[in-house]
């Protein structure tokens, strides 16, 4: 059997004396979609930020296509990476934020083209080409020249999307991607998503979301305080769930 691209096991994390993350286990394999449900502060973000190594793991072992995040194996002993190798694993993963993070003074095309020519070193031509195409893709090809503040919030996080995307990622992080966003703007986002799981990209989602959980995902986890309470299949935890907590969390989000 293929070994999944995301394991967790025995993951956790604190800030100081507050454990934001206590024995997390799950696994993604490639071409899965699995989203992160849950209350506000339950450690769904915190969860994100350590499988790209935004934040260092304190138990545990948490592994992305077989390496160890912010580690390698040497013999039987686990060894902290360099700062530029734990960016080189970084560009492998692509992660799109509640707020844009787009580069103000840069115009649509120069946000995309910037990383593949700086990180990756490709040719200005090749990484427009690209930047061209995920544009179309995401519904934005009219808006090349055009810089963030001309943008409505929606058309800011499709083009977030479309920069992570021009790094050819083999796993797409979300962190509740449209809650910074207007209601009347969020579909435009789900739909770039949804078409994202279709085409077989690997993503992991934080979202309130739930409709985009139920069509989209293979698997739903729902956590809280810390923990996972349950995981399963969309219609196991969003129709059926067994645990009490669940139940009272979909019942306000529903």
């Amino acid at each position: 059997m293929t070994a999944p691209l995301v394991q967790a096991k025995g993951v956790r994390k604190s800030f100081g004396r507050n454990e934001v993350l206590k024995s997390i286990d799950f696994s993604v394999n490639a071409g899965q979609v699995v989203c992160l449900i849950g209350p506000s502060g339950s450690g769904k973000s915190t969860m994100l930020r350590c499988i790209n190594h935004l934040e260092s793991i304190d138990g545990g072992e948490l592994t992305v296509d077989g390496d160890h995040v912010g580690y390698q194996l040497r013999g039987n002993v686990l060894h902290e990476i360099s700062e530029a190798e734990a960016c080189r694993r970084r560009t492998e993963i692509g992660m799109v934020f509640q707020q844009f993070n787009l580069f103000p003074h840069m115009t649509v095309m120069e946000n995309l083209i910037e990383a593949p020519i700086r990180v990756k070193k490709e040719r200005r031509e090749v990484a427009k080409e690209r930047a061209a195409a995920l544009l179309t893709r995401v519904g934005l090809e009219g808006k090349t020249n055009a810089y963030p503040r001309q943008l409505s919030g929606g058309q800011q996080q499709r083009v977030a999307i479309a920069r992570a995307l021009a790094m050819q990622p083999k796993l797409m992080l979300f962190d509740e991607p449209t809650s910074a966003l207007d209601p009347e703007l969020v579909g435009e986002v789900i739909q770039v998503m949804n078409d994202l799981a279709t085409s077989g990209m690997t993503m992991i989602v934080v979202t309130h979301e739930m409709e985009f959980a139920r069509a989209a995902a293979d698997s739903v986890i729902f956590m809280a305080d810390g923990r996972i309470i349950e995981q399963g299949s969309p219609n196991e935890i969003l129709n059926n769930p067994h645990n009490e907590r669940t139940r009272s969390f979909l019942a306000r989000v529903l």
